[in-house]
């Protein structure tokens, strides 16, 4: 059985890490105030981004000539696959490998290439047999406007090059503190097509001619896109951290409750032998 001191030493080993964790809570819960702020005001702009892209297709004349919504059949598929950069965020990275290698599998009939956003994705994608055409790191942690817009003029390039029939992002979606959102988007060939019954009609003034602002704004259209991604991911990367750091903290809790208690039994049944000994030697004294 541990001796008293060797329960001390547990019970402080403990308490240092319970230090660790809670520090690292906290440090989680600030990244993940800033990142919210962000992507909670980043929604309503590409939504709005959006509509007023399917405004300017309805007003050009074949738009589906510019080379961003050309539409191919999908033989080659480009996946960009966005995990944490680092772990200690309960199974945030495992969940999205998941789905990546598993979107990938469903698919291996077809030519693949990837691009890996994160470190973890990074690592983990280096051991697979498929081809990588670009590692990004030290860019989810937080999301910064010129990476999204280097990653997307990469995506755009190949895209237009006829290297790529369609391109996939694999992310986690922030919905709350308590959980994330797995999603899988087409993010090129753009669906820029108007749905006629459920769209707002918006009548735009456009001070420049509709095909200038149509050109122009595909391309900002794939790098916002990206930019939310990595805003969505960061922000849920902050979630799922500050919520493994709050359980580790309870757990190291629990811990030191139950080495303190045993650490209390061992001393009452030491003390209780030296009584008992004590009396022994009285008794036999008389």
């Amino acid at each position: 059985m541990p001796t008293l001191l060797e329960f001390r030493h547990r019970i402080r080993s403990v308490k240092n890490t319970q230090q660790i964790t809670r520090a690292m809570k906290f440090v989680a819960a600030a990244r993940l105030r800033r990142a919210q702020d962000k992507v909670v005001a980043l929604r309503p702009y590409v939504k709005a981004l959006g509509e007023v892209l399917r405004s300017a297709v309805s007003r050009v004349e074949n738009p589906l000539l510019h080379p961003l919504l050309a539409r191919r059949p999908e033989e080659r598929l480009l996946v960009v696959v966005t995990a944490g950069e680092r772990g200690l965020c309960g199974a945030f990275n495992a969940n999205i490998l998941r789905l990546a290698m598993e979107f990938l599998a469903q698919h291996s009939g077809k030519t693949l290439e990837v691009m890996t956003l994160g470190k973890k994705s990074r690592d983990a994608l280096r051991k697979t047999q498929w081809k990588s055409i670009g590692e990004f790191v030290d860019v989810t942690t937080l999301a910064d406007w010129s990476t999204a817009k280097e990653i997307a003029q990469q995506l755009i390039a190949r895209y237009e090059a006829g290297e790529t029939d369609a391109i996939y992002l694999i992310y986690n979606e922030f919905k709350s503190v308590l959980g994330s959102t797995h999603r899988i988007e087409r993010l090129l060939p753009i669906d820029a097509e108007r749905d006629e019954a459920a769209a707002v009609q918006v009548d735009y003034l456009y001070e420049r001619s509709a095909e200038e602002i149509f050109r122009k704004l595909l391309p900002r259209y794939v790098e916002m896109q990206v930019y939310r991604m990595l805003a969505e991911s960061s922000t849920a990367e902050h979630a799922a951290r500050m919520m493994a750091m709050e359980s580790a903290t309870r757990n190291a809790a629990d811990v030191i409750d139950q080495l303190t208690l045993h650490m209390n039994k061992v001393r009452q049944a030491a003390i209780t032998k030296e009584i008992i000994e004590v009396i022994s030697g009285a008794t036999l004294a008389d």
